[in-house]
């Protein structure tokens, strides 16, 4: 049979084990449309569409049945780590609630693997930079990881930086949560973040050398930012950068509620920030600066 996601009504009847539903292209294109309406940004919808449903779909001829379904999450299962097997879970689970499969609800994703937090000193932050200063792109790594751990960004946010982000007199930096410019937030919100004297100096000395260097075309892109971490084999990456900066954060005493904030964390279950802790700009950045206090020590 041929199914067509814009038939589909929220009381439509679920699908049983033994039935199997008959995917298009333009079923497909109309679920990750909805993603997209839905606050994803373009690159994450590619992703999905990409890497994870086409795979599937795919595998299973277009047609989906149960049993076609588990055979494939055990190949998944069998051959990527936990949290790539959860992401591909929880995604094609999502296709098949959405579509009004009953049984999607037994595909349930494994719990996350217990997670030790690596150890982010300044001693090797200063061996990375120190690793790569006789390199041709040392201005744009130095910026990167001084941005990254003064301010707390992820690693996907830096990538989606632009010049109009970036406030070197006032030492801010915003991360824009929207997906019609190629930008987004895990929580789906903007927030503001600040970085430190030593990176403001930094950042001055890149974008001096972005403007005058034709084959950059973005401030961090992100197969360019991983090609030079992967090739100059760093002791850090740039998703440690967070870490550092949450760790250096609590080292020097600072409030976990601003932290929580500057971070981007999710407010869900904290009644605190949810209700009660609300700061403005100026308090934020007075905070910060008493916590991280200028040149990282």
């Amino acid at each position: 049979m041929r199914f067509e996601l814009k038939s589909l009504a929220p009381q439509a009847a679920p699908y049983g084990e033994k039935q199997s539903i008959k995917i298009t292209e333009d079923s497909l294109k109309q679920y990750l449309d909805i993603l997209e309406i839905n606050g994803i940004c373009n690159d994450w919808k590619i992703s999905v569409d990409r890497f994870i449903l086409q795979p599937y779909f795919q595998h299973l001829h277009w047609n989906i049945t149960f049993p076609d379904t588990l055979e494939y999450l055990k190949i998944l299962k069998n051959k990527h780590s936990p949290s790539y097997y959860r992401k591909h879970v929880y995604q094609i689970r999502k296709f098949l609630e959405y579509v009004g499969i009953d049984w999607s609800k037994k595909l349930n994703p494994p719990p996350e693997p217990q997670y030790l937090p690596k150890r982010i000193s300044s001693d090797a932050i200063q061996e990375t930079l120190s690793h790569y200063q006789n390199t041709e792109y040392y201005l744009q790594v130095k910026a990167i990881i001084l941005l990254g751990t003064t301010s707390g960004m992820r690693a996907e946010e830096l990538y989606q930086l632009t010049l109009d982000d970036i406030n070197l007199d006032t030492r801010t930096v915003m991360i824009n949560h929207n997906p019609n410019n190629g930008q987004s937030t895990k929580t789906k919100r903007s927030r503001i973040s600040f970085f430190t004297d030593e990176a403001k100096q930094a950042l001055s000395e890149y974008i001096e050398f972005y403007h005058n260097n034709n084959g950059l075309k973005c401030l961090f892109s992100q197969s360019h930012i991983e090609r030079l971490f992967r090739n100059g084999k760093a002791s850090i990456q740039v998703k440690d950068l967070r870490k550092a900066f949450s760790q250096e954060w609590d080292r020097r005493g600072g409030p976990t509620s601003i932290k929580k904030i500057l971070m981007g964390h999710s407010m869900r279950g904290d009644v605190d920030l949810m209700h009660y802790n609300c700061q403005s700009e100026e308090d934020l950045k007075k905070i910060y600066d008493k916590v991280m206090g200028g040149v990282r020590e």
